[in-house]
């Protein structure tokens, strides 16, 4: 059954159960969102906020240009995005374990589901951290579905927000994607020791195996998981290089695809990209197929290396992941923290009592406040400007997905 399916079997019983038993559940149905809410870790939430709020503060100092830079980034993306939408789609819908025709980017659902919970975590736990350091009252903490889309969040006192200064709102909206982008930090460090240092003292490099096989594509049914690729047309595989170089250069969409691997010789004819007609695609994910040394099996046998192995790879995901949507929720738009971060920009050139409000910014808010900008107006250009990357993000989303969905439809 296509992966596909059990999202949405998974989802239809999750309303239905959340329907029929809301009120033993305690879950609160509003409109196409489910949530369940405690009041249970805001005593932990303060516990940590308590401890060093110095530190916090100084941290969030310093996150909010990080937040500033990563908006003008992920603005600067969508930009280049668009521009090469039309050859090499770089912006689609991901679900840990669906392997998306063309979709750029494939998640492994165990380590998948893993790393958006830690994302999820730390997110919604810098807002209530900084949040509390501030004196910012936490209402709840829950989890939420809106329609198929899980996530979690943190319910702040909006009085005593609004009652904050400029800059401690902008703490508070910046911290989600700063924890994120922290998190993302020391998980890349962690991959980088492991990767530099471990899996070469383990390992050796034993040809390319096929890491996945999409639903729907031409090498569905033919090639499995786990074949070792020898050569294509005759062509030796040796890395990724080497394949990609024969796909791109080598053969063309229709072509006949020979592969003799580890399991035997199989022909596909290969495809075009869902998205790109005119690129090779015989649906295979590919990547170095490890063998542990000798050595190192006889000293401490199979089941460690390929423990910390898969720990690597697990924080890999949780880098990327982190990394992926602590910047992505940057980007200028409301309801993302960036746009919440962006509003407040704005409102501090409204008048010259917010910037002196933010008196350890107080030098660099005045030069951007050298015009007034009425309220009114800060509030349509945020509109506006939400609207306009709403919009361009659902184009590179649908051109991204839509078409390899289509060919995973029987």
């Amino acid at each position: 059954m296509n992966a596909l399916w059990y999202y949405a079997i998974g989802f239809v019983l999750i309303w239905v159960l959340a329907l029929l038993f809301r009120k033993q559940l305690k879950i609160d149905v509003e409109g196409p969102l489910l949530m369940r809410k405690t009041k249970k870790l805001r005593g932990f939430i303060d516990s940590v906020a308590n401890k060093s709020p110095r530190f916090w503060r100084w941290t969030m100092n310093l996150g909010i240009p990080v937040a500033v830079f990563f908006m003008a980034f992920m603005v600067y993306g969508i930009i280049e995005s668009v521009k090469v939408m039309f050859n090499t789609p770089t912006v689609a819908i991901v679900l840990p374990g669906v392997d998306i025709p063309g979709s750029p980017l494939f998640i492994p659902f165990s380590y998948g589901i893993a790393a958006m919970a830690i994302l999820m975590v730390v997110h919604e736990f810098g807002h209530g951290i900084i949040a509390r350091m501030e004196g910012v009252k936490i209402k709840s903490i829950g989890v939420l579905l809106l329609a198929i889309l899980p996530g979690a969040f943190v319910e702040l006192d909006e009085e005593d927000v609004e009652k904050s200064r400029g800059i401690s709102k902008l703490r508070i909206y910046a911290a989600g994607s700063i924890f994120n982008l922290g998190t993302a930090a020391i998980a890349m460090g962690l991959v980088f020791v492991i990767s530099s240092f471990f899996v070469p003292y383990a390992f050796h490099d034993n040809g390319l195996k096929i890491s996945g096989v999409t639903p729907s594509s031409p090498a569905d049914g033919v090639l499995k998981e786990g074949m070792i690729i020898h050569s294509v047309n005759g062509y030796t595989i040796n890395n990724k290089t080497d394949y990609t170089t024969v796909l791109l250069n080598k053969t063309k969409p229709g072509d006949k695809l020979t592969y003799i691997t580890n399991e035997g010789t199989f022909t596909i004819t290969s495809g075009g990209q869902p998205t790109n007609a005119s690129i090779t695609y015989p649906g295979t994910r590919t990547d170095t197929n490890l063998a542990v040394k000798d050595n190192v099996a006889k000293t401490y046998g199979e089941i460690i290396p390929w423990t910390v192995y898969d720990l690597n790879t697990l924080f890999w995901w949780i880098f990327l992941l982190n990394f992926l949507v602590g910047a992505f929720n940057l980007l200028p738009m409301k309801p993302l923290d960036g746009g919440l971060i962006f509003e407040e920009l704005l409102r501090s050139r409204v008048t010259e009592e917010r910037v002196n409000s933010a008196s350890r910014f107080k030098g660099l808010l005045k030069k951007l406040s050298r015009f007034s900008i009425p309220e009114n107006h800060v509030n349509a250009a945020v509109s506006l400007i939400s609207w306009v990357f709403i919009t361009i993000l659902v184009i590179l989303i649908v051109y991204g997905t839509v078409p390899g969905i289509m060919k995973m439809i029987p």
